[in-house]
């Protein structure tokens, strides 16, 4: 089937040479203004993928991100933020990229286009039925992404996607596709801009509404975070003060002995009942 990669076409502008610096961000400003409306139009079938991740997370399954290039790195990214962010395990969301963790820093010649490695890659985390496969591909075209997300409709594995041209093949192979349609890119074809920013505003929806649906997040505070730098610490600190209005003593004192702000004023609570 035949579709049209307006991630490919022509840029809008041109002579980009010839532009001031001034003139550059201006016009690569104007163009990101666009991408969360076109994140809107897709929140009814980011909806539909959230849902059925916190349904298989509820029952014991786990979220893993395959993508190539710029698209692999950014699952890895989401991924690698949801320990801390949410107190998780390192094994709950899990980012795969093609060629492995060297390609998250350089460029692994043909990894993406091997149709089988995905699959290969999934497997050594023992994937089942429980778990959710999202793939990430700006063209919608991407072999790696495209072959993982075949070979676990035919195991019965829930399939998402984030891609940014309709209809492409990625589109039509996950059960729950996300398509963000952005255009152009500034740059011709330089789908790390917006592509980019569109895949990564996603992704944040995606793990921070299923995180928040499993319990993760109290009032509007990351309560599970992990305490990893004096930053953090303080942080939590100020939650514990400001929740229970105790001094900053005690509620350092109280989030150090019980490793989060959630353990911590439960802790309190009970025993100030």
């Amino acid at each position: 089937m035949n579709f049209t990669k307006t991630t490919e076409q022509d840029s809008k502008y041109n002579d980009l040479e010839k532009m001031t610096v001034s003139e550059l961000l201006i016009n690569i400003n104007t163009e990101d203004k666009t991408v969360a409306l076109a994140v809107e139009k897709a929140l009814a079938q980011i909806e539909k993928l959230v849902l059925e991740t916190v349904t298989k997370l509820e029952n014991g399954g786990r979220i893993f991100y395959i993508g190539a290039g710029t698209s692999g790195r950014l699952g890895v990214v989401d991924a690698s933020e949801c320990p801390p962010t949410f107190g998780v395990s390192h094994d709950l969301v899990v980012g795969l990229i093609a060629g492995g963790d060297d390609a998250i820093r350089k460029a692994v010649e043909n990894a993406e286009d091997d149709t089988e490695q995905a699959w290969i890659d999934l497997n050594k985390y023992n994937i089942t039925g429980n778990d959710v496969v999202i793939g990430i591909a700006a063209s919608g075209t991407t072999p790696y992404v495209i072959g993982g997300l075949k070979k676990c409709n035919e195991n019965n594995i829930t399939t998402g996607c984030i891609t940014c041209n309709q209809d492409s093949p990625l589109a039509l192979t996950a059960k729950l596709p996300i398509v963000v349609v952005v255009g152009p890119e500034f740059v011709t074809g330089s789908s790390r801009m917006k592509a980019g920013t569109a895949q990564k505003l996603v992704l944040n929806m995606i793990s921070t509404a299923t995180m928040i649906q499993l319990g993760k997040v109290r009032g509007n505070k990351m309560v599970d975070m992990q305490l990893s730098n004096d930053k953090l610490v303080e942080r939590g600190t100020q939650m514990i003060m400001n929740s229970l209005h105790i001094s900053h003593g005690l509620a350092q004192e109280l989030l150090l002995t019980h490793g989060s702000v959630r353990n911590a004023t439960t802790f309190y609570n009970n025993e100030n009942k």
